[in-house]
């Protein structure tokens, strides 16, 4: 089984900043890709970040400029710093990856719980 788990999110204020954390666990063979996505209340869910196996990032429109993806291939571990924050990047934020569990599957898509960031005075 592969787990996605997701730290770092809370309260901060406007122009605060705070770093996301996604760290993938279980039976992992190669992966693919790890991102982010958010879903602010009472929207669909968008894309932030994603950075791929090859080390290529792309970004959601509200991200670019202010949000910078990276990664820990050691650790499994992907991360998203978020400066300048603005209320309306108030949402929950998800972790997605795309893993091959074995070398006897194809990859899948996972996804974590969500981790809740509150940008507010």
């Amino acid at each position: 089984q592969v787990q996605l788990l997701e730290s770092g999110g809370g309260l901060t204020q406007p122009g605060g900043s705070l770093r996301l954390s996604c760290a993938a666990s279980g039976s992992i063979f190669d992966i693919f890709a790890m991102g982010w996505y958010r879903q602010p209340p009472g929207q669909e869910r968008e894309l932030v970040a994603v950075i791929l196996g090859n080390g290529n990032t792309n970004y959601g429109h509200s991200a670019k400029g202010r949000f910078t993806i990276s990664r820990d291939s050691t650790k499994r571990t992907a991360y998203l710093d978020l400066n300048n924050l603005k209320p309306e990047d108030t949402a929950v934020y998800y972790c997605h990856a795309e893993i091959r569990p074995s070398w006897r599957e194809n990859s899948r898509t996972f996804w974590g719980t969500g981790t809740q960031v509150t940008v507010s005075s």
